[in-house]
């Protein structure tokens, strides 16, 4: 099969031909037919997140779809032919904990294997295990949104303009935070009522909850203080490892600050569920298998609206 693989921080992806993958107990082999690109595989490549992962080289790629390929011994939960996502497990994570999907095959565990609905494509299904499962698992879990709430979403990029979509799903009021125009059409085509471009701003609207899906210092802050009294941040993004914040506004209004790293494998299935309705839809680029390496140079230059989904040429 042929990969493309990192094999040390600061160079490009290397394109390898190794043997396929052949399963052992417990496991399949996917013939991968989508695997979405996330800005986690630009901090691997630049050093910002690489010491995350168990070592260099390896295979990256999280967002995995296609088709069941092989299957171990004892495997009975999946047969080939079946379409899936990986979900999991933590510790079999592709693109995190093992080799991932950037890849003609990817080795995966049965158990965290979840069918793909028949109306719902490789490429949509694929960005349902990060950037859907991911949005989804801070606006629902670590929000704790109920219908009728006031939320603001900070950063329109894949994640935060899916967080803005499921919220509005949800039943919630959704404000955003995005410095980049061009996101703002396309998430009030998405029922966002009204975008800003900055998160203090956001002040003005009463927030129950804040969403901080960029993560750069700054914004965390900005979310603090724009939250209302007793409201909620959840801090999601990355974009920088330290943030300077005024404890005086999170402890006299009082707020409350909480992390949130990703999902569980049932919010990637709610994700799906509303993908196979048709209420909800990530907004992708498909690029090529070769096209990989310069995705991830567009993604660093942060001038990409969507998520990057290469499919096999």
């Amino acid at each position: 099969m042929k990969a493309w693989q990192l094999t040390a921080v600061g160079e490009p992806l290397r394109l390898i031909e190794r043997d396929d993958p052949r399963p052992g107990p417990g496991q399949v082999v996917i013939d991968v037919r989508a695997a979405g690109i996330c800005h986690s595989d630009v901090g691997f490549a630049d050093g910002t997140l690489t010491p995350m992962l168990p070592g260099l080289p390896m295979i990256l790629g999280h967002e995995v779809a296609g088709v069941v390929a092989d299957i171990g011994p004892d495997v009975t939960t999946v047969h080939p032919g079946d379409r899936v996502v990986i979900a999991g497990p933590e510790d079999f994570a592709p693109g995190w904990a093992v080799d991932g999907g950037f890849a003609d095959k990817c080795l995966a565990r049965a158990d965290g294997l979840l069918t793909v609905p028949d109306n719902v494509g490789f490429a949509q299904a694929a960005t349902a295990t990060d950037a859907g499962q991911t949005a989804y698992g801070a606006v629902m879990g670590a929000g704790e949104l109920r219908k009728g709430q006031r939320v603001g979403i900070v950063g329109l990029g894949g994640l935060g303009m899916t967080g803005a979509r499921i919220a509005v799903i949800e039943g919630a009021e959704v404000y955003a935070a995005d410095p980049k125009p061009g996101t703002w059409a396309p998430a009030k085509d998405r029922g966002v009522l009204e975008v800003v471009d900055d998160v203090q701003k956001l002040g003005a609207y009463n927030l129950d909850l804040i969403v901080d899906f960029a993560g750069f210092g700054t914004t965390t802050a900005g979310a603090i203080n724009a939250v209302r009294p007793g409201g909620l941040v959840v801090q999601v993004g990355l974009g920088v490892l330290e943030a300077t914040i005024s404890t005086a506004a999170l402890v006299v209004k009082p707020a409350t600050l909480r992390g949130s790293r990703g999902g569980r494998p049932g919010d990637t299935d709610a994700v799906l569920r509303h993908m196979a309705t048709g209420a909800l839809e990530i907004q992708t680029n498909t690029i090529g298998f070769d096209d990989i390496p310069h995705a991830i140079e567009r993604l660093a230059t942060g001038d990409v609206i969507g998520r990057f989904v290469a499919v096999p040429d």
